[in-house]
This record gives C-alpha cells, structure tokens and sequence, in this order.
C-alpha cells in the first residue's frame, strides 16, 4: 500500500501544509509527484496536488481516506513545476517546501486590480423618468447618478463617483433595482515605456543565419540536445535569439529568456520590445508582489507569449512553452544563494525536458561547464566568430603596474592608460573605467615582483584576517600574517583596495573638464536607478563612465572607443578555484564594450600578474587556449566539472557548536571513497552573529555525494541533540 502527500489548491497562501491519502488499489502505478488528482476535503470533494509518495501512513491508519482518483488535464502547468521542483528537492537537497516556494514564487494570495464599469439597462426615455422620480422623493444623490448617464450610459465608476459626487453604495443601490448594471474587468500590470514602433527586423549576416537555421531545424526536427552558441562580443547573438523566438512563437509555442538582472536594461529590453511589442514581458527584482502576480498571470492566460528577466524568470507558468534562452550563460548570478542552491543552467534543462521544449545557452567567454559539456557532446556547440555591422575587436595592452611603480608611477592610471585618455577626451569620443572588484576578499600580494601568497594545498589565495591570520577557506590552513615577500623579500606587499569613488576623484582631478557618470550600488538606487546613468551616457551627457561589473554586462555603447581596466588582479586571486576563470570572463566581456561603433576601440589592462594565463589570453580574445590550461588545472586539482564537488555549510549562534558539529560531520562522512576538505571557517566566518563552517566532498560519481548529504539528513534526524543549535546547508557544485 502506498500512500500520497497532497497539497490542496495550490494557490493557497500556505504550501506547508500536506495531507496524507491512500492511494487506490490500481493506480499505485499511475499516480507520481506532480499528479493532479481529485481528493475527499471535508464535506466535498476537491482537487490537489501529489509532492509526495511513501510507504507509510504518518498518522493512525484509521483516520486516513482514498483520494478519488486522477483528476481531469492531470498535465496542467502547476503539475509540470513540483515534478520539477521535486527534482530539485533530490539534487540540491532542500525539503520539498522549499522547493516549491522556488518554482512557485507567487506564495501569497494578491489583491487583484480589477475595473468597474457601469451600464444603463433601461432607454433614455425611461431614464429620465426615474430621475424625475428620484427628484420628486428628494433621493437627490441617485438622481445626480441618473442624471450623468442619460448623457453618458457606458461609463467608468471613478469618472460617475466623480461627476455625480456621490459614492458607490449608491451605485450598487441603483444595480440591485435593475436600473443599470456594474461589471469588472481585471487589469494586469504589464506597461512598457516606449514610443517606438515593433516588429523592427534586422536583417542576419551570414554566419548569424546559418547558426539560427541550424538550431531551428533541430527545433523542427525533435532534438531538444540543448545549444551552446559561443560568440565573440558584439557578434549578434541577441539577434539570433530573437531569429529563433519567432520561429518559436509563430508555431504557437512560448519562450523565457533569462538575462542577468545587471544587464536587464531598458536598452536591452528595447531591443525584443522593437521586435515583439506587446508579447513580451518582463520581470526583474524590483517589481512589487502584485506587478509580478500580474505578470506571471498574464502568461497563465497565454496573453503574453515571451517572458524576459533574470532567473526567477524560469518559473514563467506557460503551458505551452517551447524554447529557454540563458544569455551570459556563464555569469554567477544564475546560481541561488539561498536553499535550494539551483543553478539556472540546470534548471532550464530539466524543465525543458518536461515542456519538450529546447535550451540555448549563448556567451562570449562559456562557462567552464558548459564548454566541457559542449565538447563531450552533451550540448551541440555553435560559433559566431566576427562582429556583426561595422565593429572590430578592439586592439588591447596590457601594463605592468610594478613597471609603473618602479618609475614612480602611483597613480591608479598607467601613464599608457593617461595618454589614451588625454587622446579621446580630445576626440569627444567616450571611456569607460572598470575597476574590478568581483570577489574582493583582501588578499596579499607583493608590489615589486607580484607573488601572491596561497595556500599550499588547494592553490587558491590565502585570505588576511584580523587577527593578522592568513587563512584557506577550502582546508582551513593557516599561517601568520608577513611583512616581507616571500619570494624577493620586498616590504611592499599588502592587500588590495579601492572604490569607484576613489577612482572618481582622481578622475576629476586629472581631467577636472570632463563629464563623469559613476554607476556602482550607491549611485544605482531606486527602481530605474541603472536605466537612468545608462541613459545618460548613451544620450552623451558623459565623457567617462566608472563603474565595477554592472557597467560590462552587455550594454552597446558605439562611442566608446577606450576601456581602462584598472586592478585584475582582485578576481584573478580570491580565494575560490573558479578565480582564473571569473577573471577571464570579466576581463573579455569589459573590453567587448570597446569598438562596437564605426570607430575602432582600445583597452588597457592593468595588472600585476601579466604573465598569468588568464591576463594573457583575455588580452588576446584567445578562448580555446585558456580553457584547454583551465581544464588542465582542475584535472590536476580534482575540481568541477572534472569531479563532482559539494559543501556542507554549518551555522549556528554558538562558535562552539559550529566546531563541533562541523568536526562530527567530518568524521561521519569519511566514506564513499570521496575526498573529504576541511572543516574550515567560512570566507565569511561571522555574519549577523551567526558562525558559518564548511566540508567540502569531492568525487567524481554525484551520486555518491548525493548519498552523503541523505545520510546526514538521516543522523539529523536520529540524532537531532547531536546537531541541536545548528543548521545544514548543501551546495553541489
């Protein structure tokens, strides 16, 4: 006997609460999570959801009753996502609330915005014999009502409530006697700002075409193996998505394209809105409960046929949905940083598979990830291998800031980058300054011959602390803080830091006549608070941009001709083994913003580590290189997506319990023949008085790591004192 966790009306405000059924004799076989079946409730019979099949009832076996049976279009939207989130619930490890709180991300109910307008029943003639009525018994508030719609009998109820000066009582008063009729029409929040005409069609290049062709036809053909298009920035691969989405669309079927939420600009979404007008919509972070309530209800009803916005955006209920686009597929924001710990990347495929609808995945610089996948023929790779229209790729150097600093050379521009700068201010043509702060965590490095301290076990940065600690975040080595280079015994070493605030006031000290736009978290608050410096600039209200990597994410400025890229090195050394390759992602997407105009661009890398195989290729736009050294270094240290690899992260209130916890865990898990790294203090060990400790398990089988994380969710369970005052996370990388 079976029995089945259902979740009755899946749009109720509460998704914790299950109720336990027995499954039918016959149907053990043809009811799975996600089945949508008809249940006794109470005096009645109601539909619901199954999140759940197991062996045992959870209470007395007396009390529980036979649901009825499948219920009618059992393969409804809502049934697709807790399939998929009950896949997630298996591969990140999460419960299955907190899973279907992800894909179900409307979880309260919303107060519709609904409205009223009002109708005359009855004719003119007889109209005016009632209000002569009205009048006679002195009923003078339905009289005024009366006497607005004999001149106007369809009307909206706030334009009567305000000519008639009365309120909506009356009105209703007025429909119960049958004089005139009040009825709703919802209306969803859904409003693009703009004045442009769609259906703007550009015209393919030839490589830009045979790449969309060939997708299509595998579209057309049944062969959902996802794609990866590997383009060079500038090559058009928006257009390509756009060639494909049409195609989609026009044989009835729906799309999502997910957009980083930095690059959800209103210039980017222009570009689909050009082209689809009113069957798009969008969603980002800062819409209120009710415009995402709107929105996603809009595509429920098929009255929108493409959703664009940043990852949340997967979980667009269309019942027909045939393509997902990931543009700046490798970009981290795909990856959830609360429970589950999904990857979009992931996610998109799986829900593909049960939408029978394709995944095309698009960047400049892949990921690791997908590139291995791409050539291990899991995905079908394609190539955009030049700039569409007129741009080039921009032609980049790279400084070496210890050459600079032996000349006396403090400044934050090389005097390469000066010149430059002197040249295009000259020019009126544009700059953009990036500083890169991704992954800023202070680590050391020497000023004269540019040695990095790191760990000797893991060949990640060590990371300063406080307490004048250098210390591994993967296995928790540690040594005392130095004053001296280890390597030529210079005393300038430290750790890095700097702000674009900074950066602006050397700036305007240097060059006091140019126009200068900063974009970073301080500058960019408020609901259009990117759009607007973005426009801005692009408007030529600016001669220099500053910014960190919001500015790099896909923006098309034609007049930029010049790219400072000031400090590499604070991503090329954080302490995570993902550094080379963040690193060369960002460098090459920052100097993509340069040339993409008539005009030619340049790019000027600042570093301290120039013979460092990221810096290197980045600077030659040399792809295949980079990742065939990237590759070979996480083949030498065991790291994805060679070997599987997870983390157990420990908190709690008390430091000792997280110790203890941490270490127990350790011991419990020395199985499976998985490499097991730590217990070690978090990147961040304190936060909000919490203490955070971390195990990392490699092995090249996952689903041996998947049986370790059930098998401390089990001893948590068996042995809930030993972990009392703490709590478990996964992440599965």
């Amino acid at each position: 006997m079976k029995f089945a966790q259902v979740i009755v009306d899946i749009s109720v405000e509460e998704l914790d609460k299950t109720f336990q059924y027995i499954i039918p004799s016959g149907l053990e076989d043809v009811i799975t999570v996600g089945s949508r079946v008809t249940i006794p409730f109470g005096r009645t019979t109601r539909t619901g959801y199954v999140v759940g099949i197991g062996d045992e009832p959870e209470i007395e076996f007396d009390r529980l009753k036979e649901l009825v049976g499948i219920a009618e279009k059992s393969l409804s939207v809502d049934s697709k996502f807790i399939k998929l989130a009950y896949w997630m619930k298996n591969k990140y490890g999460s419960t299955m609330n907190q899973a279907l709180k992800t894909v179900l991300p409307v979880k309260k109910s919303i107060q519709r915005t609904v409205k009223k307008t009002v109708h005359l029943l009855i004719s003119k003639k007889e109209a005016i014999s009632i209000y002569e009525e009205f009048m006679s018994k002195h009923q003078i508030a339905r009289a005024r009502v009366m006497a607005v719609l004999i001149d106007e009998p369809e009307l909206d109820s706030a334009v009567l409530l305000d000519k008639s000066k009365t309120t909506m009582a009356t009105v209703k008063s007025l429909s119960e006697m049958g004089i005139l009729d009040i009825y709703e029409t919802e209306i969803f929040r859904n409003r693009l700002k703009t004045d442009n005409d769609f259906r703007n069609v550009k015209a393919l290049n030839k490589e830009q075409q045979e790449v969309a062709d060939a997708i299509i036809t595998e579209w057309d053909c049944g062969n959902n193996t996802p794609c990866l298009i590997r383009g060079i920035t500038g090559s058009g691969k928006t257009e390509v998505y756009m060639e494909l989405i049409d195609h989609v669309t026009n044989m009835g079927k729906e799309a999502i394209v997910l957009i980083p939420e930095i690059a959800l600009t209103y210039q980017t979404v222009m570009r689909f809105y050009n082209r689809f007008g009113e069957k798009i919509s969008i969603i980002h972070s800062r819409l209120s409960d009710g415009e995402r309530f709107d929105r996603f209800e809009l595509a429920r009803q098929g009255k929108i046929k493409i959703m664009i916005g940043p990852r949340t955006a997967l979980f667009t209920p269309f019942s027909n949905l045939g393509l997902i686009i990931i543009d700046e597929e490798h970009e981290n924001a795909y990856k959830s940083d609360i429970t589950p710990k999904y990857h979009a990347r992931e996610v998109a495929v799986e829900l593909a598979s049960l939408n029978d609808a394709k995944v095309v995945l698009g960047s400049a610089t892949p990921s690791i990830e997908s590139y291995y996948n791409a050539t291990n023929g899991i995905y079908n790779l394609y190539r955009l291998t030049r700039r569409a229209g007129s741009g080039t790729l921009p032609k980049i150097s790279v400084v070496d800031l210890r050459d600079e600093l032996k000349q006396g050379n403090r400044s934050v521009f090389s005097n390469r980058l000066f010149e430059l700068m002197e040249d295009r201010l000259q020019k009126k043509e544009q700059i953009m300054l990036f500083l890169n702060r991704r992954g800023y965590q202070g680590f050391i490095n020497c000023r004269d011959c540019g040695k990095v301290v790191e760990c000797p076990h893991c060949a990640v940065s060590l990371t300063q602390h406080n307490n004048n600690k250098l210390m591994c975040h993967y296995c928790g080595y540690e040594t005392v803080n130095i004053s001296k280079c280890p390597s030529c015994g210079s005393p300038h070493v430290g750790a890095f830091k700097a702000g674009t605030q900074k950066i602006e006031e050397a700036v305007k000290k240097s060059f006091p006549d140019a126009r200068v736009l900063r974009m970073d978290m301080d500058t960019t608050k408020g609901k259009d608070g990117h759009g607007q410096i973005l426009k801005q600039f692009m408007d030529g209200e600016a001669d220099i941009l500053i910014g960190t990597q919001m500015i790099v994410k896909g923006h098309d400025f034609p007049n930029v001709t010049l790219v400072g890229i000031l400090l590499a090195d604070t991503s090329l050394h954080t302490s995570d083994f993902t550094a080379a390759e963040n690193t060369f992602q960002l460098l090459v997407q920052a100097s993509g913003r340069a040339g993409r105009g008539e005009i030619p661009g340049e790019v000027v890398i600042q570093t301290y580590d120039p013979e460092h195989y990221a810096i290197e290729y980045a600077a030659n736009n040399d792809y295949d290189s980079f990742y065939e050294e990237e590759i070979g270094f996480r083949e030498l240290m065991n790291y994805p997506p060679v070997t599987g690899m997870m983390s157990a992260t420990i908190a709690s209130t008390i430091e000792e319990r997280a110790v203890e916890v941490s270490e127990y865990i350790k011991n419990k898990t020395q199985i499976f023949n998985t490499v097991v790294i730590g217990p070690a203090n978090a990147s961040i060990y304190k936060m909000k008085d919490v203490f955070y400790r971390k195990i990392y398990y490699k092995n090249t089988n996952n689903k041996d790591l998947a049986k370790i994380r059930e098998m401390i969710f089990a001893d948590m369970e068996a042995n809930s004192d030993i972990y009392k005052g703490c709590q478990i996370q996964f992440d599965l990388r």
